[in-house]
């Protein structure tokens, strides 16, 4: 490469010590109002898994687990086993998956804010269909629409926030999305808590209030200014300016606002970004934007936050004690992303993620030790052990919840250069609710032939993915989100497949 400049980056210097500003209000209140919107993913994780052990629901919609589960003692992991029952859960999440691959242009052409809105107003619809829902069909189809609108807003909501946050809080601004989220399932896991016992339409007064945060994410998205990065990118040049200025608090963003003019000008170069994905130079984005979300959710995190009430159901506890022992995992998983918070700009995303690792793992194997030793066939656990379940599982949520929660979407979202920015996260996304999908399609059934090896097998893939953040992923705390590209080139295997591909390409 002549002169030693990297010309197929966004940007062809690194100028991250000349970056101004400081954290305005006006920027705080974008990202809060923004992060509402993960609050759309979490209700429903909650919502489900608490439905879907209600009885008056299980009756008109799905009779023939009801009259399996009054057959619990003939085997306890199997008494929610049901494949239609698991796509009540699951079938939003294939669409969702479909929905985000269509946001990607969207969100590029039209901007952050228009996918945002489009996603609040599908989950509104959603919502309206399933509080409503007089069959089956009715009822799969206001999954679908809840489908499309987590789609739209998690392929936009957290490249928002990186582009809004200035760098040096760019990992705890993004992780309000997962606050949002984690308050979401909470929220849903106490609505659950309290419709119970309204019988017999407790159950579509749950799934009718997801109506409230698509409300807010609609509304929010109407009322919240673009990012000046999609401003830039779209030829708004002035108001781009303007709106970095007021952000940062200051008329000093030289620096800043020539690293994004740059990135824009070669994004707007790129006809084909998923064809450009694949070029060797962005290897190292590709394999984070496909890794990184599918190891999220291998961890097991949604089995138990989807399934929480059955599990613990299954594990023997009463339908009122299963729904406080689900709403208290939603309650620490919301507290333990405020520790990432505090912490991700000053550790680091490695050490948190590895960290968190090792804590997971510890967790699911003292589960499985115990449901193998003192769980079976017309057996329950008793009272003790009982409560020693929950706290490790709580343990498992409160470590999950700072690092591999947050930073499973933190990190896929800050390491995109601008011309493939839009289709990365729509892979990542798009990969997520894959696995989520697959995940919640096969965990009844899992749970039913694996019994407590489940725990164990959760605990193998979280092993794998630790080694795979200590040897791949390097550190991105402090990075401009526009010189991502010299990252890659410093690391020691990275910087081998970036560096052929520079060479190449002259």
């Amino acid at each position: 490469m002549a002169g030693g400049s990297f010309t197929t980056g966004t940007v062809t210097k690194e100028r991250a010590e000349q970056y101004k500003g400081r954290v305005t209000p006006y920027v705080l209140i974008a990202c809060i109002v923004a992060a509402i919107g993960g609050s759309l993913f979490g209700y429903d994780i909650g919502i489900s898994g608490g439905v879907t052990s209600m009885d008056d629901f299980l009756k008109e919609f799905f009779p023939s687990v009801y009259r399996q589960k009054l057959r619990a003692h003939e085997n306890n992991y199997c008494k929610y086993d049901n494949q239609v029952l698991a796509a009540f859960t699951s079938s939003l999440y294939i669409a969702g998956l479909v929905a985000t691959l269509i946001a990607s242009p969207v969100t590029r052409k039209y901007g952050r804010r228009a996918s945002i809105i489009g996603g609040g107003v599908s989950f509104l619809i959603g919502s309206a269909l399933n509080a409503s829902a007089v069959n089956l069909l009715m009822l799969i189809l206001g999954r679908v629409m809840l489908g499309v609108g987590i789609g739209f807003g998690n392929q936009a909501i957290p490249l928002y926030l990186s582009e809004m946050a200035p760098t040096h809080l760019r990992g705890g601004l993004n992780m309000l999305f997962q606050v949002a989220t984690t308050l979401g399932i909470f929220t849903a896991n106490m609505v659950n808590y309290g419709t119970q016992n309204i019988k017999p339409w407790g159950w579509r007064l749950s799934l009718g209030l997801a109506a409230v945060p698509a409300i807010l994410m609609t509304v929010g998205g109407i009322l919240l200014p673009d990012t000046p990065n999609s401003l830039i990118e779209r030829g708004y040049m002035e108001k781009g300016r303007t709106l970095l200025e007021k952000i940062r608090g200051t008329n000093e963003v030289d620096a800043e606002y020539q690293d994004m003019v740059d990135a824009s000008e070669l994004a707007n170069s790129i006809k084909h970004p998923f064809r450009n994905i694949l070029e060797r130079r962005h290897r190292p984005e590709l394999v984070m934007a496909i890794f990184m979300p599918t190891f999220q959710i291998l961890t097991g995190i949604n089995s138990i936050l989807f399934y929480a009430p059955v599990l613990f159901q299954t594990m023997g506890f009463g339908g009122e004690a299963s729904l406080i022992s689900a709403a208290l995992t939603g309650g620490v998983l919301a507290g333990s992303t405020f520790i990432s918070i505090a912490t991700v700009d000053r550790l680091g995303r490695r050490v948190l993620l590895i960290s968190g690792g090792i804590q997971m793992i510890t967790c699911q194997v003292i589960v499985a030790i115990i449901l193998g030793v003192k769980f079976g066939p017309n057996q329950e656990l008793s009272k003790g052990f009982s409560i020693l379940v929950v706290v490790v599982l709580c343990l498992f949520v409160v470590a999950f919840g700072w690092s591999w929660g947050p930073l499973g979407w933190t990190v896929p979202s800050e390491i995109f250069p601008m011309e493939i920015r839009s289709a990365g996260q729509s892979i990542t996304v798009a990969v997520n609710l894959l696995f989520t999908f697959i995940i919640a399609q096969s965990f009844l059934p899992l749970l039913c032939s694996f019994k407590f090896g489940i725990f164990l097998f959760f605990a193998g893939w979280i092993t794998i993915m630790s080694i795979f953040v200590y040897m791949f992923l390097p550190e991105t705390k402090g990075i401009p989100i526009e010189e991502m590209s010299f990252m890659w080139r410093k690391h020691w295997f990275w910087k081998r497949i970036c560096l052929t591909a520079d060479d190449s390409s002259v």
